[in-house]
């Protein structure tokens, strides 16, 4: 009796420890393709970091809904960097820990370079919805959906060249900030010869009073600003009663968010403000408008911009080329999903979504789509 008390105690142990087991390797099992993200989901650049988790979770949700990638769910797994590239290293260890197959890379510059070095060596795929610099895809095995600085100077040099030929106009831009540099570098490059500059910078040790700066551009009619929207929000506030009221402040990407900054009246404000752009924020059909009423009834207003409308389409555009792969393998590595990815990539893939018609990459990873000028807020 007791031997048979003993074998049933020694089978339920087994029965316990086999039931363990098997709970164990359910919850490890891989169910879902993971995309991974570092963005400024607090701190200064939150806006963009928000927004850009925002429309990256919508689309997997409308992906997932509508039966995934042959029945397999996508899940993002989103870090906070707080635009500090310091922290990047960190988060990126975190994310590959988690399962990240696939990425969106960073949300800014900085953190994107460190990202784009760290992926490199793993060979994982990303594609940046709004990380500008010229440098972010220099390996084959990142991308961008936005347009790269270089690409920003040289559109904004073009239309100037248009509409300002022969005029003196206004620049001003950050002299220590790679992205206010780099867009500032090639549009002086691509402007045409007979457009007079005036040429104003700050850095952050002198980034809390423009006069100097306003007073040297006070009779420009169009002062362009490739800087983020905080301190272009300062500079209007400081200039609304110096610089003529007619005059143009015309921004690239970074002024996205201008209009929803905190304790600051962007009505108040008499002089056009404008940006180069690939999303219309107001658009009132289309696509763009679709996804605009969509994410208000989910979001709100207060991070409807482009970083929101280029995740949702980076999203999209990693379906797509996973789709037209035949990835059908859950558990296939990052570095076997980068080799595929980077086929479909460099074969000629065309996407369209809410930030463009037949959107096309080059081969060194930059983004080929339209570009408009886009109207924050008409002049009073």
């Amino acid at each position: 009796m007791k031997n048979l008390k003993k074998m049933a105690c020694i089978l339920t142990c087994l029965v316990l420890l086999t039931g363990l087991f098997a709970g164990c390797e359910k919850q490890n099992s891989k169910d879902a393709y993971v995309i991974g993200v570092s963005a400024p989901l607090t701190g200064s650049a939150s806006t963009y970091g928000i927004a850009v988790k925002n429309g990256a979770e919508m689309a997997i949700e409308e992906i997932n809904n509508a039966g995934g990638l042959n029945g397999v769910d996508f899940v993002l797994i989103s870090t906070d960097d707080m635009n500090d590239a310091t922290k990047v290293a960190t988060n990126y260890a975190s994310l590959y820990e988690k399962g990240m197959q696939i990425s969106l890379g960073c949300v800014t510059s900085l953190p994107g370079i460190e990202f784009t070095n760290l992926s490199k060596d793993d060979n994982l795929f990303f594609i940046t919805p709004s990380a500008s610099n010229d440098d972010i895809p220099q390996y084959d095995n990142g991308y961008q959906m936005c347009f790269a600085d270089g690409n920003q100077g040289k559109v904004a040099a073009e239309y100037v060249n248009e509409a300002y030929q022969g005029k003196t106009i206004g620049i001003f831009y950050k002299a220590d900030d790679n992205y206010s540099q780099g867009i500032y570098t090639q549009f002086k490059a691509n402007l045409d010869p007979s457009v007079t500059t005036i040429d104003t910078s700050f850095t952050d040790a002198n980034a809390s009073d423009f006069t100097t700066q306003l007073e040297s551009l006070k009779n420009c009619e169009f002062i362009f600003m490739p800087i983020y929207y905080q301190p272009a929000s300062l500079f209007m506030k400081q200039g609304k009663s110096i610089i003529s009221a007619s005059a143009v402040y015309y921004g690239c990407d970074g002024f996205d968010g201008i209009d929803s900054v905190k304790g600051f009246d962007l009505d108040a404000i008499p002089q056009e403000v404008s940006m180069l752009s690939h999303f219309n924020s107001k658009a009132s059909d289309g696509s763009a408008k679709e996804f605009i009423d969509k994410y208000v009834e989910k979001y709100g207003t207060e991070t409807l911009n482009q970083f929101a409308a280029s995740a949702y389409d980076c999203i999209y555009a990693i379906y797509g080329a996973m789709k037209q792969a035949e990835i059908n393998d859950v558990s296939i590595s990052a570095s076997d999903l980068c080799e595929k990815m980077k086929t479909v990539f460099q074969g000629g893939y065309t996407f369209s979504g809410v930030t463009g018609n037949n959107i096309t990459w080059d081969e060194n990873g930059y983004v080929n789509k339209s570009a408009v000028k886009y109207i924050i807020k008409e002049a009073k």
